[in-house]
């Protein structure tokens, strides 16, 4: 075999986990971990937000200038734009990876039942659920599983998962055969 080839091998079998954060891999994620996932997409939406706003802004600008006042939107649009921007980037991430910006920072995924990637429909359902009922998230530390309100009724299960591919397809909670040559 050739230096190239044995540098490959060995590449290959390389675990991209940490040692300490071995353990974990496929484990379910409790509040702490998926509360900082909730603050991190909630300061993603903010930042959607305050960017349209923006944009609506120089728009109305852009349209008449002389008489340019910024506009001001009244507390039902904004929270129904609120609602709206949430739930469609919870849909579009947890559809497309299985993860949302907040979840990727902390290794975590959103499985569906059997351990399969949510599809669309399950993903809306699910996004619907946790905007509208945010608190479902306290049900965590009373449960055995580390299930909220919404994984409970929608049978799905947020794990942790620092592996850089989809969602498992199979249910598989640890990969088998990864060897630690470091």
């Amino acid at each position: 075999m050739d230096d190239e080839a044995v540098t490959d091998e060995a590449h290959s079998r390389i675990s991209p986990i940490p040692r300490e954060a071995r353990p974990f891999q496929g484990q379910r994620a409790g509040i702490v971990t998926r509360l900082i996932a909730a603050v991190l997409d909630s300061l993603v939406i903010g930042a959607i937000l305050l960017g349209g706003y923006l944009g609506l802004v120089g728009l109305v600008f852009l349209i008449d200038p002389r008489s340019f006042q910024a506009p001001e939107l009244g507390l039902v649009f904004s929270l129904a734009a609120a609602f709206g921007v949430a739930v469609v980037y919870l849909t579009v991430f947890w559809t497309l990876s299985g993860r949302t910006y907040g979840y990727l920072v902390m290794g975590l995924r959103v499985l569906g039942y059997g351990g399969r990637r949510l599809r669309f429909v399950g993903a809306f359902i699910r996004a619907v659920f946790v905007v509208v009922l945010p608190i479902g998230i306290v049900w965590i530390p009373f449960s055995r599983n580390n299930k909220s309100l919404q994984d409970l009724v929608l049978a799905t299960r947020v794990v942790y998962d620092w592996e850089p591919r989809t969602a498992h397809q199979d249910g598989s909670e640890h990969d088998e055969g990864v060897e630690d040559v470091s």
